[in-house]
């Protein structure tokens, strides 16, 4: 930590705590996570540095940027760019029930999902996608970031348990204990678009078992009829209760509303 002055914590999660640094040496700020691994078993251990070195290969404009990574006195520490932007939940409630533009959202929305190809695509999950893992950068570019980092921590159950405030982002599957798959991250990327779309979320309860009886149900307030049918009748794909019968983020980004804005964020060559 040598390199790095601490400026203060930015956030707490099951994984640990986040912390907002200056580099020594050229002023920046950087965002570090530090993950305990001092109580983990051997096998954990090499899960969370394996984890890591898939973080590092993460490299897409739309997907926050690994720095480093280094272990020091029982913690695991990450460093990764800072958004100066902050996140997308923050953005959300700033805007006081004033709804955003379609083409506000769909710009959000073609990012996000770029980023989350660009993950799908290298098989692997993301499992933590919700809106205060959605940054946004000083040139108002969105960011995916936070990867379910220490998956050996969050085993899906666990994750329900631990979860700091409550798991909106639950899909049905993971309430009825089955596994974790990439259309549970779909589904996550849907209950995302419905708040951008109602500033709200799918899925309230006052308390755990309410909130899974929704989930399973799959029912939510509709969305504005301001917004068009396909933004509406997307959600209500995104949102299907059998996993299999939700789209693929490549099969989202090729539906024809969205794909006509990729390139306004990414060449065809990046993203294809």
């Amino acid at each position: 930590m040598d390199k790095y002055t601490k400026v203060q914590k930015i956030g707490e999660g099951s994984f640990g705590k986040a912390i907002l640094v200056k580099a020594k040496e050229n002023g920046r700020q950087y965002v570090i996570k530090e993950i305990n691994i001092s109580k983990m078993s051997n096998k954990e251990r090499e899960e969370s540095r394996r984890e890591v070195a898939v973080l590092a290969n993460m490299k897409h404009p739309n997907i926050v940027l690994y720095r480093e990574s280094f272990e020091e006195s029982g913690c695991l520490y990450i460093v990764m760019d800072y958004c100066e932007g902050g996140d997308l939940f923050k953005r959300i409630n700033a805007q006081k029930g004033i709804l955003f533009s379609e083409d506000q959202i769909l710009d959000w929305f073609v990012q996000i999902s770029l980023a989350l190809k660009h993950v799908h695509d290298r098989k692997i999950l993301h499992r933590d996608i919700k809106s205060q893992n959605i940054f946004l950068t000083k040139g108002r570019t969105i960011q995916l970031g936070d990867f379910g980092i220490a998956r050996v921590l969050n085993s899906t159950v666990e994750l329900a348990r631990t979860c700091i405030g409550t798991p909106y982002y639950l899909s049905p599957e993971i309430c009825e204990n089955k596994p974790y798959n990439n259309k549970s991250d779909i589904w996550a990327l849907g209950c995302v678009l419905y708040e951008m779309c109602t500033l709200k979320h799918a899925f309230e309860a006052g308390n755990m078992k309410n909130l899974v009886l929704k989930i399973i149900s799959g029912s939510f307030p509709p969305v504005s009829l301001h917004y068009s049918f396909e933004l509406r009748n997307l959600i209500s794909q995104l949102f299907k209760r059998n996993p299999r019968d939700r789209p693929s983020v490549n099969s989202i980004l090729e539906k024809n509303f969205i794909a006509k804005r990729i390139e306004k964020f990414l060449s065809p060559q990046v993203w294809k």
